[in-house]
C-alpha cells in the first residue's frame, strides 16, 4: 500500500490556520457573553457575570476566613469601634443590599483595606494614619465596599474563563501550524489579553468603585471633598520609586484618579446635601 510522506507535504498544508474554530467561538462567546449580562448598581453599567450570588458569597467567606487566620484582628478597641461605626453607616447606604455584614481591624502595618462579596470587611491598621479620621476611614472603606456591591471579583472571573475558551478555540486553530508559530501566535494573544482586556478592565474597576465609593460615603454622611484629600495622602504614603505606567497597571494613576474624583464631586456634593443637608454626621 502507497503510504504518503509527510516531508512530501507542502509548507502552506502543514501550516495551515483553520479559521472554523475561532468562528465557533465567536458565535459561542456573543451568546453567553451576552446571556448573562447583570446591572452595576449606583453607575447602571452592564456587565458580564456568569457566577451566582451563593457561589460568589462563599468564595469571599472561604477567603475572608483564611485571612483572619493568619492576620491578627484586633479584638476590641477605640480604632475597631471606629472602623465598625464607619462601615455599618457605609452599609446603610447600600439600601438593604442582602450582605451579612463584619467588620474587623487587623493589626498590620500594611496601608491597605478590602471587602469580600457577601459584605466581609477588613481594614489594616496601617492604613489609619493615611485616613486622619472618619471621613477619610469612609474613603477608603467606601471604596472597597464598592467593589463588593459591584461584583467586580465575580466579573474578573468570569472575563477569565472567556478568556480561556478564546485559548483554546486558537489552539485548536493552529494545531496544524508549527511549533515555533504556535508559540509566537500564543505569546501574541497572552500580551493582547493582558493590556487589552486585563489591565484596562481593573483600572476600570478601580474608578468605578471610586464613583460608587464617593456616592457611599456621600450617603452616609461624610462629605466627600475629602476623597481626593485622601488619595493625595495616599500617593504620598507609597513608598518611593515610582509607579509604572498607567498603561503596565492595575490602578489609575494618582493624578487620573484625583481629576476623576474632582470631576465627579459636583454629583457627590449635591447627594451630600439631599441626604444630609450638607452637614456630616
Amino acid at each position: 500500500m502507497f503510504k504518503r510522506d509527510p516531508s512530501s507535504e507542502s509548507p502552506t498544508r502543514r501550516r495551515r490556520f483553520r479559521v472554523l474554530p475561532l468562528i465557533l467561538f465567536a458565535v459561542f462567546g456573543a451568546l453567553y457573553y451576552f446571556g448573562n449580562q447583570q446591572t452595576v448598581p449606583i453607575t447602571g453599567r452592564s456587565q458580564f457575570v456568569d457566577m451566582g450570588r451563593a457561589e460568589e458569597t462563599a468564595l469571599g467567606l472561604q477567603s475572608y476566613q483564611a485571612v483572619l487566620a493568619q492576620e491578627q484582628p484586633l479584638p476590641s478597641g477605640a480604632e475597631l469601634e471606629l472602623v465598625r461605626s464607619v462601615g455599618k453607616r457605609i452599609a446603610a447606604a447600600t439600601e438593604g443590599v442582602d450582605f451579612k455584614w463584619e467588620f474587623n481591624l487587623l493589626n498590620s502595618p500594611q496601608i491597605n483595606a478590602f471587602c469580600l462579596p457577601g459584605g466581609k470587611v477588613a481594614v489594616y491598621s496601617g492604613i489609619l494614619p493615611v485616613a486622619e479620621s472618619a471621613t477619610g476611614l469612609a474613603v477608603v472603606m467606601g471604596h472597597e465596599i464598592a467593589h463588593a456591591l459591584a461584583r467586580h471579583g465575580a466579573e474578573r472571573m468570569s472575563q477569565g474563563k472567556l478568556l480561556e475558551f478564546g485559548k483554546l478555540a486558537l489552539g485548536m486553530s493552529m494545531s496544524e501550524m508549527d511549533p515555533s508559530q504556535q508559540r509566537a501566535l500564543m505569546g501574541a494573544f497572552g500580551i493582547g489579553a493582558q493590556f487589552g482586556v486585563l489591565l484596562p478592565f481593573s483600572r476600570g474597576h478601580e474608578s468605578e468603585a471610586d464613583k460608587i465609593g464617593l456616592t457611599l460615603m456621600a450617603r452616609a454622611c461624610f462629605d466627600p471633598r475629602e476623597a481626593p484629600k485622601f488619595w493625595e495622602r495616599m500617593a504620598s504614603a507609597k513608598e518611593s520609586g515610582g509607579a509604572p505606567p498607567e498603561f503596565m497597571s492595575t490602578h489609575p494613576s494618582d493624578s487620573t484618579r484625583i481629576q476623576q474624583l474632582h470631576e465627579w464631586m459636583p454629583e457627590a456634593v449635591n447627594e451630600f446635601e439631599r441626604v444630609c443637608g450638607g452637614e456630616g454626621r
